[in-house]
């Protein structure tokens, strides 16, 4: 079940994403402006597109923070590889667990040592 969603998120947000998808929900928009007038401007046609639109932006939520979780896991999975080949401090693969305030922490830490001449950094490191 989990494969079946992390394909269909990815295939259905790479089709969102594109130009056609934009023109459909365009024209659904204008198509249901149009029929104002034939039923009155009643609740029920308002009620369409306020349910229609309610219910794809429910559905979408998903599959967007799908998307995200899994870019996310990518880019953190390259830069940790980043970080283990180069000469940078290993002690930064895996921070991303760490808790708000040891981040804040480690974000400071890491401003105080951007700050400081270059011989005193390399010496303190």
């Amino acid at each position: 079940m989990n494969d079946f969603f992390t394909r269909f998120a990815t295939a259905a947000a790479y089709w969102c994403g594109h130009a056609s998808a934009f023109m459909i929900a365009l024209v659904a928009v204008l198509l249901w402006a149009a029929t104002g007038p034939m039923f009155d401007y009643s609740d029920t046609w308002q009620l369409i597109i306020n349910t229609s639109t309610t219910i794809l932006t429910f559905l979408m939520v998903f599959l967007i923070q799908n998307s995200q979780n899994r870019d996310s896991a990518a880019i953190q999975a390259k830069l940790d590889e980043l970080i283990r080949t180069s000469l940078a401090a290993n002690r930064y693969i895996g921070i991303e667990r760490l808790s708000e305030e040891e981040l804040e922490a480690l974000r400071e830490k890491c401003l105080q040592r951007a700050q400081e001449p270059s011989g005193e950094r390399n010496a303190a490191e």
